[in-house]
């Protein structure tokens, strides 16, 4: 296996960067329940030249969260070598480029999956972004733009050799979206590749700890990302690690649940403030009570609360010791 560029595990799984959900709370609350390398929310390097308070906010981290990867996107040089060097300055363990993002906001301007109409231009500023920092620089990316332009094999081993040391790949292109199935098929010939050195990071569809084995043994990747999988549901992690190791899938009680849901958004409230933290939690509470049989009508109360304490009273008669 490749050697990754800061402490894990022989296998490690990531929890993937994701706008207004990996915040600090969320983060940490996937740590202490096995996520291996946390990374931030993407970040506008064009917001972090400008000083946007809530980009610089988004950098933050605790020691406990180590390695920890700051992500980047943009679309032009200097502000890109602009916001990894002062990225640098939080001291991650690594900072990471986006070139995989599909919404059409950052398409459009040629920053997140927009690169890969132009992977010369990819390549480019990558390499400044890499001559910029002492610190390492990985890359998450897709296979391609579409089903007819799929060049991650070649591009992989092009950004090897500017001096990237860490690769993540979702198995999806551009125009998938987050539709269809992730196809791992190049994933795995980037693996096979002789000439490949560098860790190479299977994401796209791992929800199990089955599937996370079945992939590993089958594409050979040094580690699994895992994003949507993990909204409302930072037991995933636990889920995988046992599995892994043979061990017994851990069952969460419904009271569970309720005490960890709980604890996400009142740290979330510490970390971002009310307001906020209560509507970024709405995303996560179908997947926290994801069978729980019943439960549509507290669901509508929580959809609908506006503070803290509306949504503690949705919880009252069912919280733990």
């Amino acid at each position: 296996m490749a050697t990754f560029p800061f402490q894990t595990t022989d296998f490690p799984i990531f929890l993937a960067p994701m706008e207004a959900v990996t915040d600090a709370a969320f983060r940490r609350l996937c740590k202490s329940f096995g996520a291996d390398v946390l990374i931030s929310e993407f970040i506008s390097s064009d917001a972090l030249v400008r000083d946007i308070v809530d980009s610089q906010r988004k950098m933050l981290f605790e020691e406990d969260e180590r390695p920890f990867g700051i992500q980047i996107f943009g679309h032009n040089e200097e502000s890109l070598r602009g916001a990894a060097e002062i990225a640098e300055a939080c001291r991650p363990d690594f900072i990471d480029i986006n070139w995989g993002c599909p919404v059409k906001k950052i398409v459009t301007k040629g920053a997140g999956s927009g690169i890969l109409r132009d992977i010369p231009k990819m390549i480019e500023l990558t390499t400044a972004v890499v001559k910029s920092v002492k610190v390492p620089v990985t890359v998450k990316t897709r296979l391609g733009w579409d089903e007819s332009s799929k060049p991650i094999v070649e591009v992989a081993e092009m950004l090897q050799d500017i001096g990237i040391q860490m690769l993540t790949i979702h198995g999806r292109t551009r125009s998938q979206m987050y539709s269809g199935t992730a196809d791992w098929t190049l994933i795995g010939k980037i693996k096979e590749n002789p000439r490949m050195r560098i860790p190479i990071v299977g994401n796209g569809d791992i929800n199990s700890g089955e599937k996370a084995k079945a992939y590993r043994e089958r594409y050979g990747v040094d580690g699994v990302m895992i994003g949507r999988a993990a909204i409302g549901n930072p037991f995933i992690f636990t889920e995988i690690k046992q599995y892994l190791a043979g061990e017994e899938i851990p069952t969460f009680s419904y009271e569970k649940r309720v005490e960890i849901c709980l604890k996400h958004l009142r740290d979330a409230v510490m970390v971002k403030g009310e307001r906020t933290a209560v509507l970024e939690m709405r995303r996560h509470y179908a997947a926290y009570f994801r069978g729980v049989p019943n439960f549509k009508e507290k669901k509508v109360k929580l959809m609908l609360a506006q503070t803290l304490a509306e949504c503690e009273a949705v919880f009252s008669n069912c919280q733990t010791a």
